[in-house]
């Protein structure tokens, strides 16, 4: 027996420790990724910070790509990958670039992420757009369009859209260009993106002044100006941009001092030498254009030495061009010559073809006896250029219409699937319709019901009334009756006693004379009181007001006891309530029962007041508390307030309720009473 409690204390310590084992594998591998994910974060930033040379940079790099070259792929891998590449293709290691980023993209299609496949064509299409292989450019932007499209992506798919617009206007297709442009604009207003708007008109404006439709560039400079302005940070940059742009058009308008305004106006906003010698060129070359010569050869020169000295190519040409003509203007045939080839031969190492062959033009002005030499390269090149773009526009419209195609196919996998699911929910509709039609058909016989019982009670409420007034007519005439008999009759039969009396010769003691006296005096005094009454009772009052108003103060005194509120009443006298209709006075009273309903259910008010107010057409009514109030804002509200509109729209009138928490309600009520 004890040899067998020992084996199974051995089995049970032998399980604990292979049971701590798994425990601590399992937390050293759940650390051990945490630990790499961080590592790869610290190498990612430090790949980005300029402190570091760019050699220690691709170090970063390359360490985490090893990291994650030996250890599991999981959801992050693709992404890191592609920001590893795209940060080589940054650093002009484009061998790493292209191997890493081929690596990023298979594994974003196996794992289906389609943010990361959409990410490495973009960064593919900067590559490609960069080496100016724009049709392989325009390819992967339109791919990765199409996936940040489809997951909603409103901000990179807008850049792709600007993007694809940007080589089309290279390529001359103004109006594909255009189009895509106003689609990007779309979605950068959405997002407020005020730094691409910006882009975005400035490039309309450019294709409008390629095109030489000058007032609607002007109109997008300005556009592009408004969005510039409202970009956070210095605005310097965009400025100097735009009045540069603007100069351009006017100059190409002829309006050369607008041209000169704007090219002032620029360069005072200018910083960098580069930007400062493309507008010193400018300014030199549209006074030539003014026939204006005074210093602008020192300011045509100084731009080309500085644009040799920071090898700016496209400069340099641009200066050559001008140079050019500066010479031709002063007929030193040599150097304008001169300048031109050299404007040639910087247009043909950098591929500008648009001014090759303005160079081609210019020299064949220049050398009549090459002219035609020039004139057939001219044409030919034209040809072969216009041959070529053709090409490139096909091929632009060859991926849209795949990209479109595509497109298709997803909007009918989407729409089968959508029609499945709206035939299962469309029967669970149509049954839900049914259960609703059935129920709203009782609703509504019931309010049917209720309308047809509230009519009833209206119709009563007025023959109510009809009746109390025909009561209190009747007893008007009764008091006016008593008055007169009391009047005519027994006051003048008193006066009649009296004065007989008063004339009698009473002999007798002074007692019986002071007391003859004093019933005189006592009957005289009784006949002042009867002529007090009677006049009292033939007093003429509105028995309208005092019938409709003792109602209205009997409801509201009601009301008051019920919720114990304190209530002050103000009737204007001037409302003549027997002139006004038994239909306004009716619903007058059902909106303030109504009102005085709501304030005893809900307001828990200490005070209430009722003002009743007239002018020539109107009457008005206010029922004012000082309760816990509501929000007016609110769309849900309760069925009193709904039935007091209702009422006051019936008569033409209108309502107003003003209501502030823990303040009160003021409901405002003005009916006309002479329609």
């Amino acid at each position: 027996m004890k040899r067998i409690t020992i084996i199974r204390n051995l089995i049970y310590l032998s399980l604990s420790i292979t049971i701590l084992s798994c425990n601590n594998k399992i937390l050293t591998k759940k650390q051990s990724q945490i630990e790499r994910k961080d590592s790869i974060t610290l190498w990612l930033k430090g790949a980005r910070n300029p402190s570091f040379s760019k050699a220690e940079q691709k170090n970063f790099l390359h360490k985490a790509y090893g990291s994650l070259q030996t250890n599991t792929t999981d959801s992050s891998t693709a992404k890191n990958l592609s920001i590893i590449a795209y940060r080589f293709y940054e650093l002009k290691d484009t061998i790493s670039f292209q191997k890493i980023n081929t690596e990023a993209q298979k594994l974003a299609y196996q794992q289906k992420d389609s943010f990361t496949i959409a990410d490495t064509h973009w960064s593919l299409a900067d590559y490609y757009n960069n080496k100016k292989i724009f049709n392989s450019s325009y390819f992967h932007y339109n791919k990765a369009y199409e996936y940040f499209n489809n997951i909603n992506r409103e901000y990179e798919t807008a850049r792709m859209l600007y993007a694809m617009a940007y080589i089309k206007g290279n390529y001359r297709d103004y109006s594909g260009s255009e189009i895509l442009t106003f689609k990007a604009i779309e979605k950068f207003k959405s997002l407020k993106n005020y730094k691409y708007l910006y882009t975005a008109y400035n490039h309309l404006a450019t294709l409008q002044t390629d095109i030489k439709r000058y007032n609607k560039a002007i109109d997008y400079y300005q556009k592009a100006k408004e969005y510039a302005s409202k970009v956070k940070g210095s605005k310097k940059t965009y400025y100097k941009a735009i009045s540069n742009n603007l100069g351009i058009v006017y100059m190409y308008k002829k309006e050369y001092k607008n041209a000169l305004i704007f090219f002032n106006e620029s360069l005072k906003n200018t910083t960098r030498i580069l930007d400062s010698t493309r507008v010193i060129d400018n300014i030199a070359y549209t006074k030539l254009l003014m026939n204006d010569t005074i210093g602008i050869k020192k300011s045509l020169i100084w731009s080309l030495r500085k644009r040799d000295s920071i090898k700016d190519k496209p400069g340099r040409m641009a200066s050559n061009i001008h140079i050019s003509d500066y010479y031709k203007y002063i007929q030193d045939t040599a150097k304008a010559i001169s300048h031109a080839k050299q404007a040639k031969q910087i247009a043909i190492k950098i591929k500008n073809s648009q001014t090759y062959l303005k160079s081609l033009k210019k020299l064949a002005e220049l050398e009549p006896n090459k002219s035609k030499q020039y004139l057939d390269r001219y044409i030919q090149f034209n040809d072969s250029l216009v041959n070529a773009e053709r090409q490139v526009q096909n091929k632009f419209t060859r991926i849209a219409f795949e990209t479109d195609e595509f497109i298709e196919e997803n909007k009918r996998l989407s729409q089968q699937t959508i029609f499945i699911s709206v035939t299962g929910v469309g029967l669970i509709l149509i049954l839900s319709l049914l259960y609703f039609i059935r129920i709203q058909k009782t609703k509504n016989e019931k309010l049917l019901l209720e309308s047809e019982q509230q009519k009833a009670n209206e119709e009563i409420y007025i023959l109510t009334l009809q009746q109390q007034a025909a009561l209190e007519k009747e007893k008007v005439n009764e008091r006016n009756r008593i008055s007169q008999e009391l009047h005519d009759g027994i006051l003048g039969k008193l006066f009649g006693t009296r004065m007989g009396l008063g004339f009698l010769d009473i002999k007798g003691t002074e007692s019986t004379q002071e007391k003859h006296q004093s019933l005189l005096d006592e009957l005289q005094q009784i006949e002042k009181e009867i002529r007090d009454v009677s006049h009292q009772l033939n007093t003429n009052f509105n028995s309208a007001q005092i019938n409709f108003t003792s109602l209205i103060k009997q409801l509201a005194l009601t009301k008051a006891e019920t919720a114990q509120f304190e209530i002050q009443f103000s009737f204007d006298e001037q409302i003549a309530w027997d002139n006004i209709s038994e239909i306004i006075k009716v619903n007058v009273y059902r909106v303030i029962q109504e009102a005085l309903m709501n304030v005893v259910k809900y307001a828990n008010a200490k005070n209430v007041s009722l003002a009743f107010s007239t002018n020539t057409n109107d009457i008005k009514v206010v029922i004012k508390d000082d309760g816990v109030g509501f929000d007016t804002g609110k769309k849900s509200k309760g069925i009193g307030i709904k039935n007091i509109r209702s009422r006051i729209k019936k008569l033409n009138g209108v309502v107003e309720i003003e209501s502030k928490l823990s303040v009160g309600t003021t409901i405002e009520i003005q009916i006309p009473i002479n329609e």
